[in-house]
């Protein structure tokens, strides 16, 4: 049976990496050839483990003549480390891209277009979900395939809800108030947020209503500084000035992590991805924890789309074998192994498998049909950081929200 499995997903791999082009030719096994594959998994969870134990092992068994070596950087490294290894060269084969990079790479000349790479690219878009295919997309080319999609789902604690004196987390804004107040007199946060960028602050914004920019993305002004995504920011601010939400907002060392609180029963809920269940499963297995979809305002509930993309270097100079292993990573084999792992799988054709692997996808797959992606623009990390700059100063008391969120517009404009 054992060697019955290994031929059968030999057989389907080779059947999704057919239809090559002139950059994508069969890579023969006389001679070895090694390439090399940046990610940024999270080292507290399966995903490497699988990456180096599951998936490339497979990959080398049904490709003899190519060797893979994975390279795990620190997320907050990866960007920082692309775009200095620009100039001098020193970038791998293939990476793993979280899908705001792609524009900007794209831009500098960094990616190779994968639409002109691959002969049969038309039919390969074909098995993936089409709104994480679009952030691959830059001046009339895709630049990348679509890796793995998330979104963010009000991840909590039923034991730490219960603590608080809740039986079911908050399905509105109104609830929303009312409970993390409530909560904190129990000396527990309702809800911890860990930051002020664009992924922590634009559901509340999206949900609330507002917007950041008008739907070309040309400008931010009256719309991140509107009368709706004003008073979705005034919300959370209020609650943080009233002491209902943990310092770690503005201020890393402010109190405990996230995990780390819900792990301690210090706060009962947060927004996070599918891969934070792995990891609750993998290092703190005595904390359960459940999703439900992020509170609605006048929005409605709406989150935004992560994840990552797949992209090839256009100086690499293994680009037949690169092309290899990225069919490979986007094949029902390696998607599912990922599933496993806590990676939500790209392909449409895991709607019919993905909650058997982990129930909790459901929502994530509910949450995810109205998500949004962050604004697409090779400006995406300046546009960001303004963003989180002018937040915290509303937070910290510096200024007003609606004052904080024109200037953030202001300065946004000028990038758009």
């Amino acid at each position: 049976m054992r060697a019955t499995r290994f031929i059968l997903m030999v057989v389907m791999v080779s059947a999704f990496a057919c239809g090559v082009g002139s950059a994508d030719a069969r890579v023969g096994a006389a001679k070895a050839t090694t390439i090399t594959f940046w990610t940024a998994y999270s080292s507290d969870g399966p995903e490497v483990k699988t990456l180096e134990q599951v998936v490339i092992p497979a990959f080398e068994r049904s490709h003899p003549g190519i060797d893979v070596k994975d390279v795990t950087i620190p997320y907050d490294d990866l960007h920082q480390k692309l775009v200095t290894a620009v100039a001098g060269g020193q970038l791998p084969d293939l990476v793993r891209s979280d899908i705001i990079w792609v524009p900007e790479l794209a831009n500098l000349g960094v990616l190779a277009p994968l639409d002109k790479q691959f002969r049969d690219f038309k039919s390969l878009r074909k098995k993936v979900f089409q709104g994480p295919l679009a952030t691959n997309y830059w001046k009339g080319h895709h630049y990348g395939l679509p890796l793995d999609t998330n979104t963010r789902i009000w991840v909590y604690s039923p034991k730490a809800l219960a603590a608080a004196g809740f039986r079911s987390p908050p399905k509105t804004f109104k609830q929303l108030r009312s409970m993390t107040l409530k909560a904190r007199s129990k000396v527990v946060y309702l809800y911890a947020e860990s930051g002020t960028s664009g992924w922590n602050v634009l559901p509340w914004i999206w949900s609330g209503g507002g917007s950041l920019t008008n739907k070309s993305y040309t400008k931010a002004s009256g719309y991140l500084n509107g009368k709706k995504s004003v008073a979705a920011v005034q919300m959370l601010v209020n609650l943080y000035r009233a002491g209902a939400l943990p310092k770690i907002i503005v201020d890393p060392n402010g109190d405990v992590g996230t995990y780390d609180g819900l792990n301690k029963g210090k706060y009962a809920s947060m927004l996070d991805g599918p891969w934070s269940f792995a990891i609750f499963a993998a290092a703190f297995k005595d904390t359960k924890i459940a999703g439900a979809r992020v509170p609605a305002g006048p929005g409605g509930s709406v989150s935004v789309v992560g994840g990552e993309d797949i992209v090839m270097t256009q100086s690499s100079k293994n680009k037949a074998a690169a092309a290899q292993f990225l069919r490979f990573l986007l094949s029902p084999f390696a998607q599912t192994a990922m599933a496993k792992a806590g990676q939500m799988p790209v392909l449409k054709s895991s709607k019919g498998w993905l909650v058997k692997i982990h129930p909790y996808y459901a929502t994530y797959l509910k949450q995810i049909a109205n998500a949004r992606p962050r604004t697409p623009t090779p400006k995406w990390p300046q546009v960001d950081k303004i963003l989180e700059t002018e937040v915290a100063k509303a937070f910290r008391g510096d200024k007003s929200v609606k004052q904080a969120l024109t200037d953030a517009a202001k300065q946004i404009d000028r990038l758009l």
